[in-house]
């Protein structure tokens, strides 16, 4: 069928490209909408955990208690009672428009309220009385609306540069703003520092300029296809505004590696002797089937990700789906028809590179290049194959140690640099205040009937929550109807171990009988997420273990391989997962690479890694065993076909790891961890997979089982024949 789409393509070549260049422009006009349309915010919350369901009871007459924004003001010079210090910010602060502000509390409100001994007041005042803060609660809890509502009126809050007073905003709201704002920055760095380097890269990887320039086409039509495939999607739910990250990293990676592949065997079919259309043909028969068989396993580890209710992994599934379909799409239709309008020319703009960067067509005469130093190499592993497995398994699994100790968290204000406002007020409200307004829990109680009974048990009941270890202090705050608002002030990090503990005991608190009880806040929100991802990561695990192992299975028609596969590749990330660990929650390294180390792991970070590391490693892996495969079949010799395989793969594979990287190596230099842990952590896997599991494990483990590796049902083996080439022997 693969031979025929190559082709088919090939002889319509100018229909595929016009085709495709409509998408593009669909895309470019219509796909481009889906930025206006990712209103859906970061959507880490499990919407059916019960912080999500308090904070749905919040949102009705109840109301919630909570500093959205928490604006820091503070002088060097004067105290809050200074006129110098108070006269601009209450100025300041009786301009600020009301329209989407439910409370808005300073020291001089509350004071008013309370009078001149208020001991709440006091709250308002830093230890030093050289600053004060005010606390904003919108009118809306959605995340982007507070945004939106914070920049409306964030200008408002300035006072006159002359009065040596310095404005900083935090909390959740703010906090969200300068995320954001980063993120969109990064990004765009990030882009700048990594596609110079890519496109010289892409040059010396690809040799010439026509043969670099075939990814990029074929990348274009991935990311604008994408985007007409998520504007359809957001007009049924909403979509995180995180999904444009994949975008980016997919669209163009995915692009490059299925190009590498694609285009590096129509240049060894035409050196082999093969005209232009018999090997654009031929090509699209044996890579476009491993880029067929690749996308499957990829997009089934994607897919992993929508079995997660938050929007923020959900929408990653749908958003890398879309990329995975439209890149193997491009890659056996797109591609072909442009490979047959290059033709001979593919090689043509060459460089004139160093001979070690050469990328020269193979004719694959025996005993030519075929036995360089990844066929010595992998000969090398395959004499002692037992001991290089169980070494090499040692070690992943020695850096895997790390990751038994790991702490998760949830995004929060951690995730920007040192210097941000709102990790500035955060530090400040913890050295300078006696209490911090943004370390909120609360607990709704539904009461399931009248409250007039329960008031004296309700008291008990948050007596009894303020005497938990971490709570400061827990009062009822209000009443309506059938439910009551409980308001828990506490004082350990909200992603410490420390404040999961509290939650835990807060939650095994026995409410009164007859009613229901329910937390929200940060810390149990982090609680929900991270209990959430742990629950539903083996189901993913375990959903793209067995279904990749099929599609494994029904490639090689082999009982072995789909299993060796899966193992290698969940050893590699692992591995990656320790080390990470090892950086971004105990510290090592944090200098050099740019950020504070606060003893926690996004719960995030390791389901994004494993849908595309896991992904990516599976590419790689299909690409190399498929070479064994048609090399076995060929000659019957496993260890021969071994060696001679990873000899042909090796530069194309090691290229493409290395433009991968490059594609997401910039998002390593962001100043948002989060991002940065993205970034380093899929450096890491990609080099593991790439440098240790295909170069050194899986030769050794293939060495290990000879013959028996490619041992599957007999009528499957009977199915599967090497399909013609110009490369290899016909006879067995």
């Amino acid at each position: 069928m693969l031979s025929s789409l190559g082709r088919l393509t090939a002889r319509h070549r100018w229909w595929v490209v016009v085709a495709a260049a409509l998408l593009a422009v669909l895309g470019g006009v219509w796909g481009t909408g889906t930025f206006g349309t990712l209103t859906g915010g970061a959507g880490f919350d499990d919407p059916h955990s019960e912080s999500v369901r308090a904070d749905r009871m919040l949102a009705g007459p109840l109301g919630r208690q909570s500093a959205d924004v928490v604006v820091l003001y503070s002088s060097e010079k004067h105290t809050v009672d200074d006129p110098a210090f108070a006269d601009p910010v209450r100025k300041s602060l009786d301009g600020v428009p009301r329209e989407d502000i439910a409370r808005l509390e300073t020291y001089w409100s509350v004071k008013g309220e309370e009078g001149a001994d208020g001991a709440r007041a006091r709250e308002f005042i830093s230890r030093d009385h050289h600053a004060t803060y005010a606390t904003v609660q919108f009118t809306t809890d959605g995340d982007q609306d507070q945004v939106a509502a914070l920049r409306e009126i964030e200008d408002r809050f300035a006072v006159p540069a002359a009065s040596g007073v310095t404005v900083r905003f935090g909390g959740t709201a703010a906090m969200t703003e300068q995320v954001n704002a980063r993120t969109g920055a990064d990004i765009g760095r990030a882009e700048m520092l990594s596609l110079p380097i890519l496109m010289v890269l892409l040059l010396v990887v690809f040799g010439s300029v026509v043969a670099a320039s075939l990814p990029l086409a074929v990348g274009v039509l991935v990311a604008l296809g994408s985007l007409v495939v998520l504007r359809t999607v957001s007009l049924f739910t909403d979509l995180s505004s995180s999904v444009i990250n994949v975008i980016t990293i997919l669209g163009l990676g995915l692009a490059i590696d299925y190009a590498l592949f694609m285009v590096g065997r129509f240049r060894e079919e035409l050196a082999a002797g093969a005209e232009v259309d018999e090997a654009v043909e031929r090509t699209t028969a044996t890579a476009g089937r491993t880029v067929a068989f690749s996308g499957l396993a990829v997009a089934i580890s994607f897919t992993g990700l929508t079995l997660f209710p938050s929007r923020f992994l959900s929408s990653m599934g749908y958003a890398a789906v879309a990329v995975v379909v439209f890149a193997v799409i491009g890659s056996l239709t797109l591609l072909p028809a442009l490979l047959r309008f290059a033709g001979r020319r593919v090689d043509a703009g060459r460089l004139p590179l160093p001979r070690g960067l050469r990328r020269t067509p193979r004719t694959h005469a025996p005993g030519g290049d075929e036995r360089g130093r990844w066929y010595r190499l992998a000969h090398t592993v395959m004499r002692r194959p037992l001991l290089t497995t169980a070494l090499l398994t040692a070690s992943l699994l020695g850096l895997a140690g790390p990751a038994v100790g790991v702490n998760w968290a949830r995004p929060g204000d951690w995730v920007l640099p040192e210097g941000a406002d709102a990790r500035q007020v955060t530090r400040q409200l913890g050295d300078r205040f006696d209490h911090d307004p943004t370390k909120v829990v609360t607990a709704v109680v539904d009461l399931h009937g009248s409250a007039a009974d329960r008031s004296g048990r309700l008291a008990g009941y948050a007596e009894r929550l303020g005497a938990v270890e971490g709570v400061k202090d827990a009062a009822v705050t209000a009443t309506r109807g059938k439910l009551v608002r409980i308001t828990l002030h506490y004082t350990p990090d909200p992603m410490s171990r420390e404040a999961r503990t509290m939650v835990e005991e807060l939650r095994a608190q026995t409410p009164p009988p007859g009613t229901e009880a329910r937390f929200t806040g940060m810390p149990a929100s982090r609680v929900d997420i991270v209990d959430m991802i742990g629950e539903r990561a083996l189901w993913m695990g375990l959903f793209v273990a067995v279904v990749s192992a099929l599609v494994l299975f029904l490639a090689f028609r082999s009982l072995a391989i789909p299993l060796i596969t899966v193992a290698m590749s969940a050893l590699s990330l692992l591995a990656a997962f320790g080390v990470i660990t090892l950086i971004f929650q105990y510290g090592v390294g944090a200098g050099p690479l740019g950020f504070e180390a606060i003893g926690a792991v996004d719960a995030n970070f390791p389901v994004l890694i494993v849908a595309i590391a896991f992904g990516l490693a599976m590419d790689y892996q299909v690409f190399l065993l498929s070479r064994v495969r048609e090399r076995y079949l060929a000659t019957g010799d496993p260890a021969e076909s071994t060696a001679t395989a990873l000899q042909r793969t090796a530069g194309t594979i090691t290229g493409a790891g290395l433009l991968l990287a490059v594609v997401v190596g910039g998002f390593a230099f962001s100043s948002i961890t989060f991002l940065k842990m993205i970034g380093i952590g899929l450096i890491l896997a990609i080099a593991l997979d790439v440098l240790v599991v295909r170069a050194l494990m899986l030769p050794a483990v293939l060495g290990l089982l000879g013959h028996r590796a490619w041992r599957g049902p007999a009528p499957s083996r009977a199915d599967h024949r090497p399909v013609p080439s110009s490369l290899e022997p016909q006879e067995r």
